[in-house]
């Protein structure tokens, strides 16, 4: 059951993109699973991936796409993820591209294939060509439809939209993502897909989406394992009219830089929210460093820790836990006389040691609420740094013992 807030808002539609969804029966009968985008000629496309030293084939493919530009179409296939496959598995996500190139008459290297789902299973290749000539059949407003089309163990589809004006000019911004286990993106298993119909030069869009991601999928944490297929994509049509955004001097540049961080922030959160056997959403926040790396490898020390996350499942306030985990962050003579800790509001460490104010009840009270932020001070700088998890709970177990059944 996710946490908090995660309901689907309404999802604008993007000119210069179609959707179709359709069953392909990759792993499941009577489940959709394989999406397809179609983008307008001229589209920006950019990527990130995972840093896995065994990403899948569909990686190794989409990276190689993209370096040629003028990307028309995502196919999407949940169910397997297409990963330690050797040489099979590459003619397999080249197999995916080639059907969408044949049935839509562009070039197999227009096409970015994307799967997610068990590792170390052949493909149903046939099943999923078969499959898409129906799900070429994309329609508008199918953002919804794609978001069911991409889960696998998530609860939850998870969508986040925006509309926004540069000079008077109305635009959109859409995206969806998936993920709930397999969770510590390295650029999450994640998937991410977010299209504006701003017009936004190439190198801008590559710059963009660096960055957005380094502030939303790559501060997120379920289980700190790195997935084999972790991607997210960023698309620019261009189809809403105005003059193209070449430069970071353009005063609509900062606009859009906030919307697309909105946007992506939002759907990595949405990950964690929906982390598998989540019960609490836990804000990490590290103030206080020399600089954003120390904040950042102190909070994943933090977010990261078994012994932390059931802690927080189980509501205990052990904030010696927390402090542990601090200390093996390996941050360069730390000074743990200056270390400031808080559940929330309230105070757990101070100086170092338990903050004189600090009451056990004060804690379990803190530690019980579903959506807690902790809080650290490492007393050593200005920098700081947030990264978002959730507990680790019974169902975590569960689910991921019964995946493959």
């Amino acid at each position: 059951m996710a946490v908090g807030d995660i309901a689907m808002p309404q999802m604008h539609v993007v000119k210069g993109v179609k959707i179709g969804v359709t069953e392909a029966h990759v792993r499941y009968p009577n489940r959709r699973d394989l999406v397809i985008f179609e983008f307008v000629e001229g589209t920006n496309v950019a990527g990130v991936f995972t840093q896995n030293a065994f990403c899948a084939a569909p990686v190794h493919v989409s990276k190689k796409n993209l370096q040629t530009g003028d990307i028309r179409y995502l196919i999407i296939n949940t169910g397997n993820a297409n990963a330690g496959t050797g040489k099979t598995g590459m003619e397999n996500a080249l197999k995916m591209c080639n059907a969408i190139a044949e049935a839509s008459h562009v070039q197999p290297n227009q096409v970015l294939p994307f799967s997610t789902g068990v590792i170390g299973e052949q493909l149903p290749i046939e099943r999923i060509v078969d499959a898409v000539p129906k799900a070429l059949l994309g329609k508008e407003d199918a953002w919804g439809d794609a978001a069911k089309g991409i889960m696998t163990t998530d609860t939850t589809p998870k969508g986040a939209s925006e509309t926004f004006e540069l000079d008077g000019i109305p635009y959109v911004m859409t995206g969806i993502s998936k993920g709930a286990g397999m969770i510590r993106p390295n650029m999450a298993t994640m998937l991410s897909f977010v299209v504006t119909d701003a017009p936004i030069h190439q190198n801008l869009v590559n710059k963009l989406l660096k960055e957005s991601a380094d502030q939303s999928f790559n501060r997120i944490t379920i289980d700190g394992d790195t997935s084999t297929n972790d991607s997210c994509i960023f698309a620019a049509t261009g189809q809403a009219g105005g003059k193209t955004i070449e430069h970071e001097q353009d005063p609509r540049y900062l606009v859009l830089k906030e919307v697309l961080f909105r946007v992506m922030k939002r759907l990595a959160q949405l990950i964690v929210r929906d982390g598998e056997g989540a019960t609490k959403f836990i804000t990490v926040k590290v103030e206080g460093g020399a600089n954003t790396d120390e904040c950042c490898n102190v909070a994943y020390s933090i977010a990261q820790s078994p012994l932390v996350k059931t802690a927080l499942f189980a509501s205990d306030p052990n904030w010696g836990r927390i402090l542990c985990a601090i200390g093996y962050a390996n941050v360069e003579n730390l000074n743990v006389e200056n270390v400031q800790v808080w559940l929330d509001e309230v105070q757990i460490c101070q100086d170092g040691g338990l903050a004189s104010t600090y009451t056990e009840e004060a804690g379990v009270e803190a530690m019980s609420k579903t959506e807690i932020t902790i809080r650290v001070d490492l007393g050593r700088g200005e920098a700081t740094d947030t990264v978002y998890t959730c507990d680790l709970s019974y169902d975590y177990v569960k689910i991921n013992a019964d995946y493959r059944s």
